[in-house]
């Protein structure tokens, strides 16, 4: 499945959201619109927009006053290419949200109006839960409080790339890993199990080798990223992604050999999901997991295999996996306390400002080095 294959078949799932007629309805209580960073066209610039409509939660949801929206790589693919927006424009983006609860939809146990909190917000129509907005709705089940000794632009690094990684590592239409709180995990081998995670210097490699971690598989291998960081994290291996192909194939298989059946590729860039199919084992049936890719893999450079091996494509959106990413979210704040999972680097813009969240995004597209940008929408 590639780019547009990916959007098609998200905006079919999401126009189905049990709780779609709550998005239209308007919390005026507050105000009756709101700045908003608007996606108006796809491939233009976003936008900003004074009148965006404000939204009421629905149940098991909380309205927050948003102070950090942060963006990710898949926010240049949404704004340039469509991905998760295109059959639903106007639209927003950001889905790593942080902020103050304002209010509680019916239902709601675990929060209380003035919690700090951070979650991923929803692929929704109305685009009522992205962060590029003033006020924003996050649902109950996928947002947690903010820990204490933690920030809120901390904590803004966390939802959607340790999603991601969730989701490619235990889902089981990904790699099918035992999620490590499960009744399998109790008889799962993890002491003997090999992963390799491609674009380990990602945050989404980062918090996959956090998760591998936590469940305890013997041998994380990682291509690409600092060793003294990734080692801290629960690496075993950290290979040099530079010298060529081959170079890099053989680093791996050194380590390997032909038992690997795990395989994770959290950048996507055609030579890295070769390299990654490469490395699979020959002789064991096996899985290679990526994030929806632009472009297919280089097949000509992969070697015949004896044994079957299966490319899945994540779709690392936790509100489609509930039975995975609900009991995962219901631990995150103590893993973040008990120092588990660690969240990632990331720069502060101030505000609404339109011309910065284009220069971010420009430098996705381009390929550019980013660390992960935070507009402080609220103080």
């Amino acid at each position: 499945m590639y780019l547009s294959d990916f959007s098609c078949l998200l905006f079919q799932i999401h126009s189905q959201h049990p709780t779609g007629s709550n998005f239209a309805l308007h919390f005026s209580i507050i105000m009756a619109t709101q700045k908003a960073l608007v996606v108006t066209s796809i491939g233009q610039p976003v936008e900003l927009k004074s009148s965006w409509p404000l939204h009421k939660p629905g149940p098991n949801q909380v309205q927050i006053q948003v102070t950090v929206a942060a963006l990710n790589p898949h926010d240049a693919k949404a704004r340039d290419f469509g991905l998760m927006i295109k059959d639903d424009l106007p639209a927003l983006l950001a889905n790593d949200v942080a902020g103050v609860v304002t209010a509680l939809g019916s239902g709601v146990s675990k929060f209380k109006i003035g919690d700090a909190v951070f979650g991923y917000s929803g692929i929704t129509p109305g685009h009522a839960q992205k962060g590029l907005q003033k006020y924003a709705l996050l649902d109950e089940d996928y947002t947690v409080k903010v820990p204490q000794g933690f920030s809120e632009h901390q904590a803004a690094t966390i939802p959607v790339n340790l999603s991601a990684g969730l989701i490619a590592l235990f889902e089981g239409n990904t790699l099918g890993l035992p999620a490590p709180w499960s009744e399998e995990a109790k008889t799962f081998d993890y002491a003997n199990t090999q992963l390799l995670i491609i674009g380990g210097g990602s945050n989404c490699g980062k918090y996959a080798i956090q998760l591998a971690q936590l469940a305890g598989i013997g041998k994380i291998v990682v291509v690409g990223g600092q060793e003294q960081e990734l080692k801290k994290y629960g690496a075993s291996h950290v290979l040099d992604r530079h010298g060529g192909y081959e170079v890099v194939l053989g680093r791996i298989r050194k380590v390997v050999g032909d038992d690997l059946v795990y395989c994770l590729d959290a950048v996507n860039n055609p030579e890295g999901q070769s390299l990654g199919i490469d490395a699979l084992s020959s002789s064991k049936k096996s899985r290679f997991a990526r994030l929806v890719p632009l472009s297919p893999p280089d097949t000509s450079k992969i070697a015949p295999k004896n044994a079957e091996f299966e490319v899945k494509d994540v779709m690392g959106i936790p509100h489609f996996w509930p039975g995975l990413a609900k009991p995962f979210f219901e631990r995150l704040g103590q893993y973040l306390t008990d120092g588990i999972i660690v969240p990632q680097q990331y720069v502060v813009e101030e505000g609404l400002n339109a011309a910065k969240v284009n220069e971010v995004l420009d430098r996705y597209r381009d390929g550019k080095p980013v660390t992960q940008t935070h507009f402080r929408i609220s103080k």
